[in-house]
């Protein structure tokens, strides 16, 4: 559908890509992938035709559409966002109003006939067209696109300038999906993107019958939408086949195939240059040096990218809290008439991985304010537990950045003695290199400053971490970074984040903020969606996937037994008032022999780290030196260790017991 020819395009003495070819059909997924700097952004600018290319050039065919969608910058005014995004169909809304305007005409009884009948024709014209365009159905096609990307019906009659830049740019995106052109240009999308929108746009572009070309550090989003990679770095594009995970195993598949011809090519030369050295000089070896020095002159030297350190980072030591880290009670908060919490209670336990899920404006960052301490609740009780040491990373934390200080200075002012020397790899895992790290931060553009406050946050000691949308502006490479070091981090953790691959990896727990409530669901993310596609189902659920009747084929017409399956999964009839009663009454049963045996095994892991503890402290006795001279001595601490490990195999048996009892407890009523 489109070619790149030949393309070459550079910025000064930096050049982006150099006599690239590459195409894309209709109807391919394409993730754009590569290294920060690389050029994706410039290459989407143009494949829009917004830049030229310094040679070469982009083959479009005249009949493809083509739709752009950049990080940001995109305002709209003078409009409400239905009309906006009504805009997509302007051909039609044109189309709609000559109808109307020559239905009033036809009423005009002083209309000559001649130019009546005219009209009819024009009229039968127009609507054959409008309706083979499907034009009944904009208003429905403008509210579905608009209720995904999470606008409500009551926003559909605000004025554009009324949003803010993050809903401009969903406004943006919106009027783009519903112009469905030939080829989607997406930068980015889902930067502005709450949880449940970016769900609905990755099943919409899933779907979407046309070609699309996106760059996204989303990688759950990435595997789900694309279905071909292709890499742009060292000034070419690589095509690989499938989504974003198998891409990044034939990356390192290829690049390590690279770094063995590089280095196999680097001995090569080295023998020849070698060879030429030592013989230059001699007339009977002259043949032969001038044979390998045109050899010489015709290598090629095989390129290959600079590997990135993986970055391993452990965070600073703390003190243990207390079991109860946190206690909410009866919390209350409202902005105005806006009422954005109502009577929550929450109880957070050490170790818990929270993820708090919800719409933009739900009020998650308001309940992790009031969680931190930072904002009181209107009423309601907040309690910390015993020893809890507290590190916030709020939604504007990179504003409040020294912009005086460098970005070395910025880490070290916040970094204990020990892990000082930490300080520079853990700058080069956030793409601060080189010179950057003599930067002031005041210069730093918003991506830069809000790595450098991630940077900063993982320096500090705490058992207890709250993070509101740490991932904002990160790359896939800090992400992991992030990531890996929140997988090791031992405290509890409680976080914010529109990244569904980091919710996945990390939450042990869901709570979802929404209608003022706090609902805890345990369990991961996927988990959370499960349940609440089944929040329906009651005592007579629909047929799962493993129970659904199957699908007759063509030669096998449906029977009665199919007809009785089809019975089976009508919707049931809605629960009586008694039945919700006893259904309420069974999920608190249900909860509180979770929260009893989740207050077991808690003690049990405590008793356990005890034990081994002590298993340990006998064991290093043991070891030292002369441990045997006192017989009886030793004999006592042998017999203590066999019968600390006993006691330890009996712990576990416990702990895996209740853990598989708990396993077996229902996640809903």
């Amino acid at each position: 559908m489109i070619q790149l020819s030949e393309l070459t395009k550079s910025f000064g003495d930096r050049v982006l890509l150099d006599r690239v070819t590459w195409q894309i059909s209709d109807g391919e997924r394409v993730g754009l992938c590569g290294p920060n700097g690389a050029g994706k952004t410039t290459l989407l600018r143009m494949l829009a035709g917004i830049d030229e290319p310094d040679s070469g050039r982009v083959v479009t065919p005249s009949n493809v559409s083509i739709g752009y969608l950049p990080q940001d910058g995109i305002t709209h005014a003078g409009r409400t966002v239905f009309e906006e995004a009504s805009g997509a169909f302007g051909k039609l809304l044109e189309m709609r109003a000559e109808i109307d305007a020559i239905e009033h005409r036809l009423g005009d009884p002083e209309v000559p006939d001649g130019e009546h009948e005219s009209m009819l024709v024009r009229y039968a014209e127009l609507q054959d067209r409008f309706r083979f365009d499907d034009g009944h159905s904009i208003d429905l096609r403008v509210a579905t696109v608009l209720k995904g990307l999470g606008f409500s019906p009551d926003d559909f009659p605000r004025p554009t300038e009324t949003f803010s830049g993050g809903w401009q740019m969903r406004i943006a995106l919106a009027k783009l999906l519903l112009g469905k052109p030939n080829l989607l240009l997406l930068d980015e999308p889902t930067n502005h993107l709450d949880l449940e929108a970016r769900n609905w746009l990755e099943d919409y572009l899933v779907s979407y019958p046309f070609a699309v070309i996106l760059v996204s550090h989303d990688r759950y989003f990435l595997d789900a939408v694309v279905t071909r990679i292709a890499d742009l770095h060292l000034r070419s594009m690589t095509d690989y086949t499938g989504n974003y995970s198998r891409y990044i195993v034939s990356r390192d598949a290829m690049l390590e195939r690279l770094r063995t011809a590089k280095r196999e090519q680097d001995e090569e030369v080295a023998r020849i240059k070698m060879f030429v050295d030592r013989f230059r000089y001699q007339a009977t070896k002259a043949a032969q040096v001038q044979s390998r020095i045109k050899l010489l002159d015709k290598v090629i030297p095989i390129e290959v990218p600079p590997e990135r350190k993986r970055i391993r980072f452990a965070f600073p030591s703390c003190t243990k809290s207390g079991r109860t880290v946190m206690e909410l009670s009866h919390i209350r908060k409202a902005y105005g008439a806006l009422t954005v919490l109502e009577d929550v209670k929450l109880h957070i336990e050490r170790g818990d991985r929270i993820a708090l899920v919800g719409p933009n404006g739900a009020g998650k960052s308001t309940l992790m304010r009031i969680l931190s301490g930072a904002e009181q609740a209107d009423s309601g009780a907040r309690e910390l537990g015993h020893q809890v040491v507290m590190e916030y990373f709020a939604q504007d934390e990179a504003t409040k950045l020294e912009p005086s200080l460098t970005v070395y200075d910025t880490l070290e002012r916040a970094a204990a003695t020990q892990m000082v020397p930490m300080i520079r790899t853990l700058l080069g895992g956030f793409l601060f290199s080189g010179d950057d790290i003599l930067k002031k931060a005041g210069v730093l553009s918003g991506g830069e400053r809000t790595r450098l406050a991630v940077a900063r946050m993982l320096l500090r000691a705490s058992n207890t971490l709250l993070m509101d949308e740490p991932t904002n502006h990160l790359d896939l490479d800090s992400k992991d970074v992030l990531l890996e070091a929140l997988e090791d981090y031992g405290g509890t953790l409680i976080f914010v984040s529109h990244d569904r691959y980091f919710v996945e990896r990390l939450a042990t727990k869901i709570i979802e903020i929404g209608h003022g409530r706090a609902t805890v669901y345990p369990g991961s993310y996927t988990e959370f969606l499960w349940h609440k596609e089944h929040a329906g189902d009651t005592a007579a659920p629909a047929v799962s996937k493993a129970q659904a009747p199957r699908k007759t084929s063509a030669a096998t017409p449906p029977g009665p037994a199919a007809a009785t399956a089809a019975r089976v999964v009508s919707p049931p009839a809605p629960p009586s008032r008694e039945d919700r009663k006893l259904a309420e009454a069974e999920r608190r049963k249900r909860d509180k022999a979770r929260r009893t045996m989740a207050s077991r095994i808690a003690d049990l892991e405590a008793r356990i780290a005890e034990r081994e503890a002590e298993i340990r402290t006998l064991e290093a006795t043991m070891s030292a030196p002369g441990f045997y001279d006192d017989r009886d001595a030793a004999n006592v601490s042998v017999t203590r260790h066999q019968s600390v490990m006993w006691e330890v195999g009996d712990l576990m048996g416990q702990w895996e017991a209740l853990q598989a009892e708990l396993a077996e407890l229902p996640l809903e009523p």
